[in-house]
Formats: C-alpha cells, sequence, structure tokens
C-alpha cells in the first residue's frame, strides 16, 4: 500500500521503532507493507500493489504511479479522485 499523502496509520507507527525495523518487515515480504510514494523506490515487487493518491502535488502522484506499476506483479489498484488521477497521468484511466 503506497500513499501520496499522510502515511497510513500503520506506517508511522512501524516507524516509531525505527527504520531498519520498518524496512527489514518490508524484505521479510510475508506480510502487507504500507510505504510513503517517496520511498516507493526502495520498495521491492508484490503481486498487487494498492497506491491511495491522497494527498501531495499531482507531478509527485504522476511520478509515484508509474513506479508503482513496476512494482505490482500481477495488479495494480489505484484509488483516490478519477479526475485527479487522471490529470496527474495526462490520460483517461
Amino acid at each position: 500500500m503506497i500513499t501520496t499523502g499522510d502515511p497510513h496509520p500503520w506506517a508511522a507507527h512501524e516507524l516509531s521503532f525505527g527504520a531498519d525495523a520498518y524496512w527489514a518487515q518490508h524484505d521479510a515480504g510475508d506480510d502487507v507493507f504500507y510505504a510513503a510514494a517517496a520511498d516507493i523506490s526502495r520498495a521491492g515487487s508484490r503481486p498487487v500493489v494498492v497506491v491511495a493518491v491522497n494527498g501531495a502535488s499531482d507531478n509527485e502522484a504522476a511520478t509515484a504511479l508509474p513506479l508503482a506499476l513496476s512494482r505490482a506483479g500481477a495488479l495494480l489498484i489505484v484509488c483516490g479522485d478519477p479526475q485527479r488521477i487522471n490529470s496527474a497521468l495526462g490520460a483517461g484511466v
């Protein structure tokens, strides 16, 4: 789960234990993982990736969405205002 705005509460909680422990959970790959769009380049692939376009600029969303697609093995789900998502991508999706 990638968020472009405020972090998911789980991510904020887990980061309170430190970045090393947080990313170790990601690397284990055995559970759902929540991350900020700014960290998507560090995230590995998953069968399903969900992106919540819940803040940040359209530019940041436009950068995050293709990266999220490259991490999604089988399915990419994008949640948010459709007009904003289309605007960020420059196309009707």
